[in-house]
């Protein structure tokens, strides 16, 4: 159950019409201001859409934080031909709920901001997809086009008079993997979804060996407000390499768990103490972003929430799901539950990741029964260097964080 869904900064994106309530139908999301931003897209044209989202500085939500503007002109820059937008909206992070909560409650924001991508980059289709364990969020979407289209927004024509645009919602397969984007679009295809290498990029060479741009919703949901008030506005909250708002979500050890949106540059000690209203518990380190990423430890709380900070310290913004754990969960326990969840999600794709990951499980249990780090460190090592997504660093994240802040819990427990 959501038990706070806030706005905690001073001009809201993303949440302020879930947060107020709204129905989610397309007759309240056009009375305020819905679609404005898409008309405007289509009157100024790309060139104006795409230097008002260099001017915002927003950069993807979905973990790799990529400036929008920038891929979007990669793909603007392609040769002629069909071009493909993409929704990911495969949240599959423990503790996060955000693009669940917009799906459901605003979708039309992430339908606009889709169909505004999609006359950035000059594409006339699109898919939306959607992890399967949302079935309201399913419902919610595949409602939302067909209103979308039963009104003119989408079809032969966006908006009456602008290119055709055909959306396509897909329900996702169930794979982890599948919220890596190269994973996603093998999905799309039918195939066994596994992460591609890089180059070419989905910019590139994408969907049916399309040019794709590949977004997630909270990012796509911030592009009206940003065609509406300007790329400028966006910019001027957060910090300047963080510019905007994120969405965080809060899990249930927190005084206040739920959904808020937060500017760029508090303090993570701020969103624990003042947003979540303190810890059930003594604190004991908190997971931002997925299991995937290094661990904060109550020292570090002070950090500012930026891309870059949290980058500096070992860890990351992800999705935005934030998951404390407090002295009642052992670190052995912890590392063994991450460690076996990076091994069986694997997609299998590169070796790394195939074999390291079921390794690092195997060498850490046998550090517990009195081993050497040294070969589990070494194939941490390897992990980070060498894996071809962000699946196997992304452990090799947790793992170094751990050794680096809990080596007296560990200590404590070896043989």
């Amino acid at each position: 159950m959501i038990i706070a869904l806030e706005t905690a900064c001073g001009s809201p994106v993303v949440l302020a019409r879930a947060a107020a309530g709204a129905s989610g139908h397309l007759s309240a999301y056009r009375s305020d201001d819905g679609y404005e931003g898409l008309g405007r897209a289509l009157s100024s044209g790309p060139d104006t859409v795409l230097t008002e989202l260099d001017a915002s500085g927003l950069r993807g939500r979905g973990g790799a934080a990529y400036p929008t503007g920038r891929k979007w002109r990669a793909a603007h820059t392609q040769p002629p031909g069909p071009r493909v937008v993409v929704v990911n909206a495969d949240e599959g992070d423990p503790g996060a709920y955000i693009d669940r909560i917009l799906l459901e409650r605003d979708p039309h924001a992430v339908l606009e901001g889709l169909a505004i991508a999609a006359v950035a980059v000059g594409a006339e289709r699109a898919y939306i997809y959607v992890r399967r364990e949302y079935p309201h969020a399913l419902t919610a979407i595949r409602a939302a086009v067909a209103e979308a289209e039963g009104a003119g927004i989408f079809g032969e024509a966006v908006l009456g008079y602008g290119p055709p645009f055909a959306v396509t919602v897909v329900e996702g397969k169930g794979s982890y993997l599948c919220g890596e984007e190269t994973a996603l679009l093998s999905a799309l295809e039918g195939r066994r979804p596994t992460v591609r290498a890089r180059p070419p990029y989905p910019v590139e060479e994408g969907l049916f060996g399309l040019p794709t741009v590949v977004n997630n919703v909270e990012t796509l949901a911030a592009v009206p407000w940003i065609l509406h008030h300007g790329g400028r506005a966006y910019a001027a909250m957060g910090t300047p390499s963080s510019p905007g708002t994120k969405a965080v979500s809060l899990n249930s050890l927190f005084g206040r768990p739920g959904l808020y949106e937060v500017e760029f540059g508090m303090s993570v000690r701020d969103i624990v103490e003042e947003l979540g209203g303190g810890f059930d518990g003594d604190l004991m380190g908190l997971l931002i972003g997925g299991p995937l990423a290094g661990v904060i430890p109550p020292a570090q709380l002070d950090v500012p929430f930026t891309f870059d900070d949290l980058h500096r310290i070992g860890a990351g913004v992800g999705h935005g799901g934030i998951v404390g754990f407090n002295q009642s969960t052992p670190i052995p326990e912890l590392v063994h539950h991450v460690f076996r969840f990076g091994a069986y999600e694997s997609c299998g794709a590169c070796t790394p990741c195939r074999v390291g990951a079921a390794r690092i499980e195997m060498l850490f249990a046998r550090s517990m029964d009195g081993a050497s780090y040294d070969e589990w460190e070494s194939t941490v090592h390897a992990l980070a260097a060498t894996s071809l997504c962000g699946h196997g660093s992304g452990l090799a994240d947790f793992a170094r964080s751990i050794i680096a802040h809990y080596g007296p819990e560990l200590a404590s427990c070896r043989a």
